[in-house]
Order: C-alpha cells, then structure tokens, then sequence
C-alpha cells in the first residue's frame, strides 16, 4: 500500500505548545504534502516551522483566501483547520477522511469531534448535511477536508461570478460544492478541540 502524499494542509499560525504538538504531528503525517501557514507574521513563522510555508491571509472567510487556497492546493485532498483553538488530531483521522473523500461521489468530509471543557473531555457529535439546510452557522468542526479539484472549482465559480465576500468565503465555498456532489459527515470522533483556558498555567 502505497503512503502517497495527498494532503495539503492549512491553518493560521500560532506560538504555544499545542499548535506546535500539532504541526509537529501533521509534518510527520505520511498523508501531508505541504504546510500553509496563514499569518502576517512571515519571518517568525518560517523561523518557527522551515518546511512550512507562509500566506500573509487572516481569514478563511474571505473570498480571496478561497482563491489563494486554491492556487496553492496542488494535491488530491485539502485539509482546512479553521479556528485558533488547539486541536489535537485522534489516531488515523487524516487516514479516515482520506477514506471518505476517496468515495466518488464525496466533495468535502467533516467529523465528530471531542471537546475537553472545564477539565473532562466531551463528546462533540456533528449533526448530519442534508442539501438545502445550509445555515451559515452550521457546525462543522474545525477541521475540514476537500477534494482540490471541487474547491478550485468553488473558487472559480466565484471569481466568475465576481463575488468577493469579506465574511462569507468558506459558507459560499461549501453552497458551491454542495451543487456538485455529496458533503459527507463522518460518524467517528476524529480529533479533539482544546479549550485554551484549561491548559496548565505553565502551558499557556
């Protein structure tokens, strides 16, 4: 079985101790192709990760961060984490949702999720998609996984369309997709969300 590197990720920098768990397990993912840093912080971030790389963007809402992603997405899959909150990835998650978006008819895969709140950890179920009940504020989690083509695809509709939405890019990404094939949710508990304040005083 051929580990092909299939994944480029993006997320935004960060400075503390779990982001730096984190990038450090997804640079040693045999899945991850590349690294995209999203910050205005070049010099530090390179500093910090030198296989990473930098895109001076601050928002996944914007439309133009849609297109840079695009531009920069060169592999089969896309994995957008899309929060500031310490996440930490569950044993084969970028593996499952692999297996998901390797199913013809997947465009995008999103998971159930663990929380650790007030010191216990929680489960954090997402709700299934269905076409037509595209709220602008339903819960996907944190980390998104695309097929590229549909993303760039999403991302040229736009353009074409010459919309430019300052707060609304990823929604209008995922009404785009939704169009042309299946967003699926996957029923296992892939990755856990860190509330900040509950780290160690020594951690933060």
């Amino acid at each position: 079985f051929n580990m092909k590197k299939t994944i480029t990720c993006f997320l935004f920098y960060h400075t503390d101790n779990q982001f730096n768990k984190l990038l450090n397990s997804l640079l040693s993912h045999p899945y991850i192709d590349q690294i995209y840093l999203l910050t205005g912080q070049k010099e530090a971030s390179e500093a910090a990760c030198p296989q990473c790389r930098t895109l001076p963007l601050d928002s996944f809402e914007k439309t133009g961060t849609i297109r840079q992603i695009a531009l920069h997405a060169k592999t089969p899959y896309t994995l957008l984490y899309t929060t500031l909150q310490p996440l930490e990835l569950g044993e084969q998650a970028l593996e499952r949702m692999c297996d998901y978006l390797s199913a013809p008819e997947s465009v995008m895969v999103y998971a159930d999720h663990y929380e650790w709140k007030e010191g216990e950890k929680k489960k954090h179920p997402a709700i299934d998609y269905q076409p037509g009940s595209v709220r602008d504020d339903f819960d996907f989690g944190a980390l998104l996984a695309f097929r590229s083509e549909y993303l760039i695809g999403a991302a040229g509709m736009m353009e074409n369309e010459r919309e430019d939405y300052r707060y609304a890019g990823l929604y209008a990404t995922r009404l785009f997709i939704a169009e042309t094939g299946r967003i699926v949710h996957i029923n296992e508990y892939l990755y856990t969300e860190i509330e900040e304040d509950n780290r160690l005083s020594g951690e933060k």
